[in-house]
């Protein structure tokens, strides 16, 4: 197995949406992420200054994470899929810090 991975997602929806898509995001969709395999961790973040307004921030194992049947499942954004705007996906790596 490779060195766990930082998976973090940016979105946008439309504000008569939202209340709506942070229930769903929290008691769905989160959990069921954490149910698949190589999913480690999550955390929501909203974004102060700039966009997109909402921030996703998981630990996966690695890029194989991405490959089981169950995220294949569940992955995007279920009921909200056609009010999302803006997505932004990155994946992040450890490097190691230089010594000085």
């Amino acid at each position: 197995m490779s060195e766990t991975q930082t998976h973090i997602v940016f979105v946008d929806i439309d504000p008569e949406h939202e209340a709506a898509f942070d229930e769903w995001y929290e008691t769905r969709h989160i959990p069921d992420i954490l149910a698949c395999p190589g999913w480690l961790d999550a955390r929501r973040e909203k974004c102060i200054e700039g966009g997109p307004r909402h921030v996703a921030i998981y630990t996966i194992t690695g890029p194989e994470a991405y490959e089981t049947p169950e995220f294949n499942a569940i992955k995007g954004f279920g009921p909200f899929s056609d009010k999302i705007r803006n997505f932004r996906r990155i994946r992040l790596t450890q490097s190691e810090a230089a010594s000085l």
